[in-house]
């Protein structure tokens, strides 16, 4: 896949505590005392070099498959096909794209925001800190929504029922904050974005499936006519998610 995805899961302040206690659970039967990083563990590398042992593989993501099934979150992302947006970009915008990260927030925060508030709730963003340069920019990208609303000309977004900025206002409740990976939700949320950005490309893929199937994924849990507008966004995947056009 060449691809560009931010996304994650919202978690309900009542439910931090389950969802702590599934990871401790699921760790301390794996006698792990180190982040799930989903990368080593689809790769068996590094920390995680002992699931080579086929057995232990095929036992440990029973294990895994039911706790990502079984945790109160809801898995959202926007996933943005590189190349597709390069051919509908470059030539539009030339040296000044858009830059690919700062859409993808932008659009993956409104969805949240918009379900937080279709439950009567605030949202708070928390994120994995990556530099300080990388950190910055979302803060910065936050602050624009607050103060500007979407990034997006309001013409050709306008089916989205895209949020004003006096909303952002509303629902967004303080800045966002960092966390590092040993954060057992940051561990979660790493554990969904990989099966969501792969569902872009294929929905057959089984862990994408699987988290649909059991009502984890935002899309799960809406209308289908609401998912173009509030669902997990993929942008600028043209003809490769089946016949659509998205």
């Amino acid at each position: 896949m060449d691809h560009f995805a931010l996304g994650g899961v919202l978690v309900a302040d009542s439910a931090r505590g389950a969802v702590v206690a599934a990871h401790k659970k699921l760790c301390d039967k794996w006698g792990i005392s180190y982040p799930l990083h989903s990368t080593d563990i689809r790769g068996r590398r590094y920390d995680f070099k002992w699931l080579r042992d086929q057995q232990k593989y095929v036992a440990f993501f029973q294990d895994l498959d039911e706790f990502l099934c079984e945790v109160p979150v809801i898995g959202l992302a926007a996933v943005v096909d590189r190349p597709g947006y390069n051919k509908r970009y470059q030539q539009k915008y030339a040296t000044s794209q858009w830059m690919i990260c700062k859409t993808a927030f932008s659009i993956l925060v409104e969805r949240a925001a918009k379900y937080a508030d279709k439950q009567g709730s605030n949202l708070k963003i928390r994120f994995e800190q990556c530099g300080l340069a990388e950190d910055r920019a979302i803060m910065e990208y936050f602050k624009d929504l607050k103060n500007s609303g979407m990034p997006f000309d309001e013409g050709t977004s306008a089916k989205y029922g895209s949020l004003k900025a006096e909303d952002f206002r509303r629902i967004l409740k303080g800045a966002p904050k960092r966390r590092t990976k040993s954060s057992q939700i940051t561990q979660l949320a790493d554990l969904y974005l990989y099966p969501m950005a792969k569902g872009g490309y294929d929905k057959d893929f089984k862990p994408y499936k699987m988290l649909l199937e059991k009502g984890k994924l935002m899309d799960s849990l809406l209308l289908s006519e609401e998912i173009p507008s509030s669902g997990i966004k993929y942008s600028c995947f043209d003809g490769k998610i089946g016949n659509m056009k998205i």
